[in-house]
């Protein structure tokens, strides 16, 4: 058995808490075939509609897609799509106790239209991005606490929809140090400051040219941008997504170039989660954070050749290794 191989046994039952924005996709796909004639705009004769898993519970669902378990920790609305996102992850079997309610807010829910060809012709947010304070924010820093104590590593998904303050980002850290376990974000530019001794943070290329105000096209230019984005967020390590050009990882040890390892892309939207999923689950594991990385790397591979928020398993990333041998 390959040393990839035994990671991904390795990884089936690890615990990762997941402290973030939970969202709901919702997607209402219909043919166009004109053009309105009150406004220039198509026309959607609708076909049908679904739901996903977004942001934060994106993740979870990755993770436990991969093997992993998952304990969530949010805010949602008191609403009926708090109720259809609690239901489908406990579905799937994710630990949702933690997730605190708040009738101030509306449930995240992004809702798509798109063609039946999968083109997007519009999209509304219903969302309230203003970040909790007060007894909602006491809540939800309890609840990191006390199911951090069952976690073999804190994931942080900032979507930047209220749920991550400086408190909740604090806690994270100060609660994944105190167990000895890694703490990785998913980071968004404004925050940046909040993520001070995490272990590893996961910006894409467009957050490390605003974090840094500096252009990445080349290898060298990830590898300056990776170190700026490491100081100012004092963490100890760095993995820059780079889409087609795949990633850069900045360790506290040395640094590694990982190629794309994507086959067919279909859509990029969740990619990050599922590196973050990926990455977490093989830090959890007891891999290196190379090791870790290249298990994310070859994971994101999979899921952009799907569409719209995605998971991906451990037999599909096998199987995806043995298609680019094969080409």
């Amino acid at each position: 058995m390959s040393t990839f191989d035994a990671l991904l046994g390795r990884i089936a039952g690890r615990s990762i808490l997941v402290v973030g924005d939970l969202m709901l996709d919702h997607f209402v796909y219909g043919c166009v075939t004109r053009i309105s004639p009150e406004a220039p705009v198509p026309v959607v004769q609708f076909d049908r509609e679904e739901y996903r898993l977004g942001g934060a519970a994106n993740v979870a669902s990755n993770i436990v897609a991969l093997g992993g378990r998952a304990q969530a920790v949010g805010v949602t609305g008191a609403d009926s799509e708090a109720a259809r996102l609690l239901s489908e992850l406990q579905a799937l079997g994710v630990d949702t106790t933690g997730i605190v309610s708040d009738p101030s807010r509306c449930t995240t829910r992004k809702l798509r239209v798109v063609t039946t060809r999968n083109q997007q012709v519009a999209r509304i947010d219903y969302e309230r991005d203003a970040e909790i304070d007060g007894a909602i924010e006491d809540a939800v820093v309890a609840s990191v606490v006390e199911h951090a104590r069952t976690a073999d590593a804190v994931l942080v998904s900032d979507y930047l929809k209220g749920v991550i303050s400086r408190s909740v980002a604090r806690a994270c850290v100060k609660e994944a140090e105190r167990r000895g376990i890694p703490v990785l974000v998913d980071p968004k530019v404004p925050h940046i400051d909040y993520y001070k001794g995490a272990t590893v943070i996961t910006p894409n290329h467009h957050e490390a040219e605003s974090i840094t105000n500096l252009r990445i096209r080349t290898a060298d230019e990830a590898r300056t941008a990776a170190a700026r984005v490491r100081s100012r967020a004092r963490c100890q390590s760095v993995l820059i997504t780079r889409g087609e050009h795949g990633m850069w990882l900045l360790a506290a040890d040395g640094e590694t170039d990982l190629p794309a390892e994507a086959l067919e892309v279909s859509d990029v939207t969740g990619a990050g989660d599922t590196v973050i999923a990926a990455l977490a689950l093989g830090l959890a594991a007891g891999a290196s954070l190379p090791d870790a990385a290249h298990l994310a790397n070859r994971a994101a591979g999979v899921v952009v050749g799907k569409f719209g928020p995605a998971t991906v398993n451990a037999d599909e990333i096998r199987a995806s290794r043995s298609d680019s041998i094969r080409r």
